[in-house]
């Protein structure tokens, strides 16, 4: 059977993004992720929910990471579910999920791509809309 393990959140973090050092001096960076969602309730009123997230990241770019963003910034983080699990000091198993990151993009504070590489959406040419016929002077035959 098949299987798939991938996400991809974009959102705030919520504390600086902290590096050790593994052993061989491999950096590892630790932040939290915060997701919001915002929906129409049934009767009619806008309804808030933010899930937290804990990610993980790991080599030279996990250092740049940290180097880059703070408390706050936005970020696009691509990766994989991770279950960690250890017993704690009174004996009871523990769990936890996190996101290993593979991969991650610096966002605009605004949410669009003017921190990824200072493209505005202003400078970006008009796609026509997919479902839309063409104009009548552009049909091929």
């Amino acid at each position: 059977m098949a299987s798939l393990n991938k996400v991809l959140l974009m959102g705030n973090l919520t504390r600086d993004p902290q590096v050790t050092y593994l052993p061989s001096q491999t950096p590892v960076a630790e932040f939290g992720l915060a997701v919001n969602r915002v929906f129409k309730k049934q009767d009619g009123t806008e309804g808030k929910e933010t899930c937290f997230v804990d990610c993980q990241m790991f080599g030279r770019r996990a250092e740049a990471l940290a180097k880059y963003v703070k408390k706050g910034d936005p970020l696009f983080v691509e990766g994989r579910l991770k279950l960690d699990q250890w017993q704690a000091q009174d004996g009871s198993k523990r769990s936890r999920l996190r996101v290993f990151v593979e991969n991650f993009e610096f966002i605009g504070r605004g949410g669009g791509a003017a921190g990824a590489g200072g493209v505005e959406e202003t400078d970006l040419p008009e796609v026509p809309d997919a479902f839309s016929p063409p104009p009548s002077d552009d049909i091929p035959f």
